[in-house]
């Protein structure tokens, strides 16, 4: 199976997001809940108008959501020289380079957007890079993980307690880690705060992480260039640290992140349950009652 895998990854990049366009199509009208939770977390986030626009945006959206999924083959299982090429233009990486100059940690925010997963590969062939990993069941694709992300420079560390002491000792190291600022925080590790009109459980890490060491934070998103001409890295300087609050600074961070979702609104993952609560987090009035 990896052998086969290995082969289709070798296939031209605008092949490959063709193929993904349609795979989106056949995901989208399979049965189950993908569908419905893309419409409703589209068309409830205030980006477009109801009616025509958030139509046309969701037959966009679509398509790059089955070009997300497969492209994940020439990413992990290409050479890796090959993989770095497909970065064809940076704007704003200059920033990172500079803080690293003044020896300071980096904290790269990474939302679902565009490939996302290239991300770290692009960093880990310029400076030690560690992110946190959550290994999948199937062993298949824990050992295609595995092989795709630790290249270069990158660590993977385990999601949980060690990993976050793995991280933080990276940044006392003036290294570089990764954290996605839009996923459900686990029980414990977030504050609900407004995203896209709705509460979101939102992570407290990276806000700790910078608090500890005066780390820089930067978001950045990789963008999905158009007819598989490769991706253009986007990056945004945080800018003022982030405030000791924990609802405000995880306010502030969804805040940063639907910028960039409005920047590129087809290329953000609206199949993920971002409004979700987990099992044993209060709801989010039971915060504002506190």
């Amino acid at each position: 199976m990896m052998f086969l895998l290995k082969l289709v990854a070798r296939l031209p990049l605008p092949l490959l997001h063709g193929a993904g366009i349609a795979l989106g199509w056949l995901l989208y009208w399979s049965p189950g809940r993908y569908s419905a939770r893309v419409r409703n977390n589209l068309f409830d986030s205030g980006i477009c108008v109801p009616g025509r626009d958030c139509r046309a945006l969701l037959r966009r959206s679509i398509g790059e959501a089955g070009k997300a999924m497969i492209e994940l083959l020439p990413v992990w299982l290409r050479p890796y020289h090959k993989v770095l090429k497909l970065v064809r233009r940076t704007s704003g990486w200059e920033h990172i380079d500079a803080a690293r100059a003044d020896g300071k940690g980096i904290i790269l925010l990474s939302p679902h957007i565009g490939c996302f997963e290239i991300i770290s590969l692009y960093c880990a062939a310029r400076h030690p890079f560690t992110a946190m990993y959550k290994p999948p069941r199937q062993p298949m694709l824990d050992a295609l993980m595995l092989a795709g992300r630790q290249r270069g420079q990158a660590t993977l560390v385990p999601s949980d307690l060690s990993g976050v002491r793995a991280q933080l000792a990276a940044l006392k190291r003036h290294e570089a880690i990764g954290i996605l600022p839009d996923q459900v925080a686990t029980g414990g590790d977030g504050v609900w705060a407004p995203f896209l009109g709705r509460p979101a459980y939102t992570p407290t890490l990276a806000a700790s992480l910078q608090r500890k060491t005066g780390a820089a934070a930067f978001f950045i998103a990789a963008e999905r260039l158009g007819w598989g001409r490769g991706y253009h890295l986007h990056v945004f300087p945080l800018g003022e640290t982030l405030p000791a609050d924990k609802t405000a600074a995880a306010t502030r961070l969804n805040q940063a992140v639907e910028v960039i979702v409005r920047r590129f609104p087809t290329q953000y993952m609206w199949s993920y349950n971002r409004h979700k609560r987990p099992g044993d987090v209060a709801p989010p009035d039971a915060q504002e009652r506190a």
